[in-house]
Parts: structure tokens; sequence; C-alpha cells
């Protein structure tokens, strides 16, 4: 007598709803070979925690624009479904930020003190800071940067100076994303790509990733500090014609 399975098992219909598929998707995916073949007893198929995993890392990317050819292609690459799934969400989650909010025009012209203009959410629409929906709300992909902007508007920055600025702040957050990026991409992940990205290797590159995330965070913070309180006193000693030494602390 066989034993019993050691995890949960679904049929294709159960699956199919676990991960949010048509049982249509789901064959087909098995057929291009994304998902490895199910547990048959006798003509019914079983699949398990690896097939869950995979094909919700299918969905994932597949959300996120890429192709059905470039999904194959990471797949073909990844080890088990749990592995591939912890490192993705591990590169996903936390740069992800906080969840979109949906908001009326009105409420986001209250939340900034100002009068309802059209222009002005045109402004955030072409900036990519609002997107517009179907029913006339506006989707707000991450409430953190509105909510900054906002409290900059209330310390009495013009608006069309903080639409200027803008551009060049998310330029240089690009910027500093990729050196870091690159960093992991041309040391850790290199050295494990020329190893052939050896299955018991995965689990230290999502610790890699986990601890290198806010660790870059902390550092870009503290360089910013610094800059900032320099720039600072440059700027008072311009202005004023104070010198440095006469000035508070800034750091």
């Amino acid at each position: 007598m066989p034993a019993e399975p050691a995890t949960e098992e679904l049929t294709v219909d159960q699956l199919a709803a676990k991960v949010g598929m048509t049982v249509r998707n789901v064959r087909a995916y098995a057929g291009r070979g994304l998902i490895p073949p199910p547990r048959l007893v006798g003509r019914t198929g079983y699949y398990g925690a690896d097939h869950v995993a995979r094909l919700t890392l299918v969905r994932e990317l597949l959300d996120k624009g890429y192709t059905l050819a470039a999904v194959e292609r990471m797949m073909s690459e990844l080890p088990d479904g749990a592995l591939a799934l912890g490192v993705f969400e591990t590169l996903v989650s936390p740069w992800t930020p906080t969840e979109p909010e949906v908001i009326t025009e009105q409420q986001l012209a209250e939340r900034a003190g100002i009068p309802h203009d059209p222009a002005t959410i045109a402004k955030l629409v072409e900036l990519g800071i609002a997107e517009r929906q179907d029913d006339g709300r506006l989707r707000i992909p991450n409430p953190d940067l509105l909510r900054t902007g906002l409290e900059v508007i209330k310390l009495g920055v013009p608006l069309e100076a903080i639409f200027e600025m803008l551009p060049k702040l998310l330029d240089h957050a690009d910027a500093v994303a990729n050196i870091y990026v690159e960093l992991f991409r041309n040391t850790v992940w290199r050295q494990f790509a020329d190893a052939g990205l050896p299955a018991e290797g995965w689990p230290e590159i999502q610790r890699t990733l986990e601890n290198i995330i806010p660790l870059a965070g902390q550092a870009l913070v503290a360089a910013f500090r610094e800059s900032m309180g320099r720039e600072i006193e440059a700027v008072a000693y311009e202005e004023l014609g104070l010198p440095p030494e006469s000035l508070p602390s800034t750091g």
C-alpha cells in the first residue's frame, strides 16, 4: 500500500483555483514544460506545492509584463518551484512600495490643500504619480511618494517647483538603484552563475538579497544626510554670507 503524500495534493481544477488561473491555462503551461508532470493515480493527476509555486511565479511574471517566451527561459534556469518563488518574492517585495491606493481627484486636492485643477491632475498622470481609471478615479501606484510630495507642498514649496524637481529625483533614484543592482550582479550573482546555478546555492542568494536591500537603503540615507548637510552649509554661506562653522550642525 503506497504511503500517504506528505503535503496537500490538488486536482487540476483545485490547482487552477488556487493559483488564479483557468484549467486551460494550467494545461497549456504544463504542455510547455513550465511545471513537472503530476502524480498519477489511475487517470487522475495530483499536483503539489512545487506546482503551486511554479504556476504562481509564472502568473506573477506575466502580470509584470514578461512575455511567455521570457518566462520559459527564466523558469528553465530556476531550481524547484518553492526556491524559485522565494527568490522572486525577495527580489520584488522589498522594492515594492506600499499597496496602491485609489482616490478621487477631489480627495487628492483636499490632501494637498489646494483647489482642484484638471491641469495639475494631468501633470501627475504624465509623471506617473497617478493613473486614470475607467471610473474616473485615480490609482496611486506609490502612495508614499505622493504623501511625501504633499508634505513638501504644505511647507510652502510651489507645486510647479515640485513638478520640475521630481523627474530629476527619480532619475537619481534609478542611478543609485542601478549601482547596487550591478554590484550584486557583477559579484555574488556572477560567481553563482559561473558555478552553474547550483540548486544548493539558491538559499544563499535569497539571503544575500534579503540583506543587501535594507543595507543599501541605510547606506543611501547616511550618505544623503552628509551630502545634505554640506549643501545647506554652502547655500547658507552664499545667501547669508555666514561661514559654515557659525551654523547649527546639520549632521
